[in-house]
């Protein structure tokens, strides 16, 4: 009685972090280019109880293991990314952009505690930033700089009468009359997305196990610079499913309901064994 009393208080806990996943789902459901995260749970180690005496008699046939498997609850075994594309909004902003491929993945620079290192999304909400050179930089809304073909931040000279991004992915200005291309985004392809982690800000990077198992090209690989599929003037938006989040929702809080329903029902014998002696 005991063991399912513990088997109960662990699923409660994972299941607790399900709830929290969708909570973050549904928080994120206006937010440009964010991904559902779905909850993968797996069993935790467990024991089987032979109570047949004679097989033959008690389970003809049977193919699965014989007696009572007793376990110890349910774990969030990993967190999937649903990298499938979002509805596009146009927002003919010159600087907006949606990628068209569902696995295509804009380049982040971003710096943390000292350390440097590329990151990835698929919000294409752009901005210019001042930096302290004179120069613009292409950012997140964030303000992180974007990756180009050249594998530095895309930057440009201020004093332009126009900025555009076209479709594929080049940032042109107009100077004096005369069309000027100042950079191109540098788009990867997700080839493995389960290996990547998310980091907040919308923005993803490499797991450490894929960095340890897998070569970068493995998880992520280059797209060449004329193949990126992009619209521009448009943003992906959330692709969270608000009635599929809400099932998932009361299906966690039933099972949460009567886990802890086990737990007291099992306090509740002990109560009666009490009783008795």
């Amino acid at each position: 009685m005991s063991r399912m009393n513990i088997q109960a208080a662990v699923t409660m806990g994972q299941l607790q972090n399900k709830l929290d996943l969708i909570g973050h789902n549904i928080a994120n459901v206006n937010t440009a280019g964010y991904k559902t995260r779905n909850a993968n749970f797996s069993s935790l180690l467990f024991q089987n109880i032979d109570n047949f005496s004679d097989v033959e008699a008690n389970a003809p046939g049977r193919v699965t293991p014989q007696g009572i498997r007793q376990g110890s609850g349910a774990r969030l075994g990993s967190t999937a990314h649903n990298l499938s594309l979002g509805a596009l909004r146009t927002t003919d902003r010159q600087l907006d952009v949606a990628l068209l491929a569902e696995n295509h993945l804009l380049q982040v620079e971003v710096t943390e505690n000292g350390v440097t290192e590329t990151r990835y999304t698929r919000d294409g909400a752009l901005y210019l930033q001042p930096m302290p050179n004179g120069q613009l930089t292409l950012t997140t809304s964030q303000g992180q700089p974007i990756i180009g073909q050249a594998g530095q931040p895309i930057q440009l000279e201020d004093g332009f009468e126009r900025i555009a991004i076209n479709n594929v992915g080049e940032v042109v200005t107009l100077r004096n009359g005369t069309e000027v291309v100042e950079g191109q985004l540098a788009v990867v392809e997700a080839v493995r997305p389960q290996l990547l982690e998310t980091t907040g800000h919308n923005l993803f990077r490499l797991s450490d196990l894929s960095m340890t198992a897998y070569n970068t090209e493995d998880v992520v690989a280059d797209v060449a610079p004329f193949a990126n599929q992009i619209q521009s003037g448009t943003l992906e938006q959330s692709n969270v499913d608000l009635t599929t989040q809400m099932t998932e929702l009361l299906q966690a809080q039933r099972l949460y309901q009567m886990n802890a329903r086990t737990i007291s029902m099992h306090d509740q014998m002990r109560g009666l064994v009490n009783q008795i002696r």
